[in-house]
């Protein structure tokens, strides 16, 4: 079994529900504030674990206020000796949830931009060719990693949000997994109609698997040396809050592929965890079990 080593943002969450996301000018009262331990890269490495992946966390939290984000990775069974204390801040993220159950996120980096390349060189060298990276765009240095990575022919699994200017400027060709939703996908091929937006994103970066993700409409997946997409169903659930999806579905796919699951499997798996996830209020607090996920797989 290959390790998966998640280079990742680690964020307080303050999450206020809200009857409709505030507007410019406008002030509203918050239904409800609740604080969870959250960042993509946090979420994705408890779904990784919860999915049975033995995953390694790397990144960095303040020395004053990061004590709960290792512990609720520890609890999770993720491994947190590569995660550096600084004297910062914690990131953060202010998320909205409204009566949908739909998100509007700002997220102020902290200690998560403050990754220097001497500590990727050293993170890295403890892993081997044939293990997985996980990436997210919520760090800085994702460049760096991307190419020192690919030197030692790790697999590299990016998820680039969010989307912004650098995305631009990362060698994503280097990557062997590409998973993006519509809204990331659009941003790497702008021109692409919706319905041809797989294919071009294939076309774009042919040495890459491509996941596209469409959120109620399921998932579609493309990998090089395949004639047609696979596509995956998505399972619906009542829609509470849809904070952790993408992170939960992610971390589950990357979970089996490294356990020598196919494509087809891991998508189901994944698709699987994700419904149950929008089910849920948080981000962590949502991603379920495997014992959960299987229990909803064999009652379809």
């Amino acid at each position: 079994m290959a390790k998966v080593l998640n280079f990742g943002s680690l964020n307080v969450d303050h999450v206020y529900t809200v009857e409709h996301f505030v507007r410019p000018g406008e002030t509203i009262s918050a239904k409800k504030l609740e604080l969870f331990c959250g960042g993509k890269g946090l979420n994705q490495s408890i779904a990784l674990a919860r999915a049975g992946a033995e995953v390694y966390h790397a990144g960095a939290v303040g020395a004053q206020d990061g004590d709960a984000l290792l512990a609720t990775l520890e609890r999770a069974g993720v491994h947190t000796e590569l995660i550096q204390k600084l004297q910062t801040e914690s990131g953060h993220a202010i998320i909205q949830v409204d009566a949908n159950g739909q998100n509007s996120i700002l997220i102020y980096g902290g200690a998560n931009r403050m990754i220097c390349r001497e500590w990727v060189e050293d993170v890295l060298s403890r892993f081997s060719e044939g293990d997985f990276l996980v990436l997210q765009n919520e760090i800085n240095c994702v460049r760096e990693l991307i190419e020192l990575a690919h030197a030692r022919k790790m697999k590299i699994a990016c998820n680039p949000s969010p989307i912004d200017e650098s995305v631009q400027q990362l060698p994503l060709e280097d990557c062997d997994y590409l998973i993006v939703n519509e809204v990331e996908g659009q941003a790497l091929c702008p021109d692409a109609a919706a319905g041809e937006l797989l294919s071009r994103l294939h076309t774009k970066f042919p040495h890459s698997a491509v996941l596209l993700t469409l959120g109620a409409d399921g998932a579609r997946y493309l990998a090089p040396g395949m004639n047609e997409p696979i596509k995956q169903a998505a399972y619906r659930l009542p829609v509470k809050d849809t904070t952790a999806a993408g992170d939960t579905f992610m971390g589950y796919f990357i979970a089996k592929i490294s356990n020598g699951y196919t494509a087809s499997e891991a998508l189901q798996f994944a698709s699987a965890a994700a419904g149950i996830a929008v089910s849920r209020d948080g981000a962590e607090a949502s991603i379920p079990t495997y014992a959960e996920v299987e229990a909803m797989l064999c009652e379809k």
